[in-house]
């Protein structure tokens, strides 16, 4: 995700991103110019086609694009809306995490370093399986081990996350046994534990439900048709200033959509989508600050 200062105009426009969106879109920008070029060539020189003999009109483009505006709204606000919702989720895995933290901190005694290392690595680890678990799949090697034949548990395990939430609720549920826990207490823990599984369901809800094809595509296609067409509404009336018109009206239709695209599936690792990785590095400090070295200072 890009920090910025939203108040710096000039940064914002010569910003590397501004620069990585022109090379996306350079293909389809140098296709509409040749393709706006070659019409232009054929109505004005070619053909010698003038206003009084071909009388363009921009009449159409002009109603087609307040629809295709409408569209393209709709587009946008779609895909922003699942970007926020997956911020909001990650927003819910930080405060959660620190909750159940400062109760086990609270709960265990602070000379029990075990259970404190367990569930001081233990929840990181479901928040960097989460992580990779909606990216490109776990690599059980990246999380953090809490004993001998740590990664033979996870073998043949398709779903990592509900793995590590079910070994938390076993601990959990160890300490209750051992009585080192009331059944009080037991049921606070479950709240938090139970939340993890809430903001997994939440994130894949939005990683397995894109944007209906039918629409997307339906996107393209009009955006496609209205810019093909383009050159012909200007061609007689502004001649070979048709092709930067054409480009810039290009970019801009290429860009919003570009940028719907990009934000729609918010846990990938486009330059727009959310920060995950800084995420899960604080959650694994703040847990492991609560749990251990507040316990270390007064042991």
């Amino acid at each position: 995700m890009i920090d910025y200062n939203p108040k710096a105009w000039f940064s914002l426009i010569t910003h590397s991103y501004s620069r990585h969106v022109m090379r996306t879109l350079r293909p389809a920008l140098l296709f509409m110019a040749g393709y706006s070029a070659v019409c232009c060539y054929l109505i004005l020189d070619v053909f010698r086609l003038h206003e009084k003999d071909f009388h363009s009109t921009i009449a159409m483009h002009s109603l087609l694009g307040i629809v295709l505006g409408l569209f393209l709204v709709f587009r946008t606000n779609s895909a922003y809306d699942r970007w926020w919702e997956g911020r909001k989720l990650w927003g819910q895995m930080v405060n959660n995490t620190r909750n159940l933290s400062f109760k086990l901190n609270a709960f265990l005694p602070k000379e029990d370093l075990e259970n404190r290392k367990y569930f001081g690595r233990m929840i990181p680890n479901f928040v960097v399986s989460v992580k990779d678990y909606l990216q490109k799949g776990v690599n059980v090697n990246s999380l953090e081990t809490t004993g001998d034949n740590f990664s033979e548990k996870f073998k043949n395990i398709k779903h990592i996350p509900n793995m590590i939430s079910s070994m938390l609720y076993d601990r959990v549920n160890e300490l209750y046994v051992k009585k080192a826990i009331s059944g009080d207490q037991l049921l606070l823990i479950d709240r938090e534990l139970k939340e993890f599984s809430d903001i997994l369901g939440g994130c894949e809800r939005i990683k397995n439900t894109p944007i209906p094809y039918s629409y997307s595509m339906y996107i393209k296609k009009f955006i496609f048709i209205y810019i093909i067409t383009l050159p012909f509404g200007f061609v007689t009336q502004t001649e070979y200033i048709t092709i930067p018109i054409v480009v810039l009206i290009s970019f801009v239709m290429f860009s919003v959509e570009l940028i719907a695209e990009e934000i729609e599936d918010p846990f990938g690792n486009d330059i727009n989508d959310l920060p995950t990785d800084e995420l899960t590095i604080k959650i694994r400090d703040n847990v492991q600050e609560i749990l251990l070295d507040q316990s270390a200072s007064k042991v």
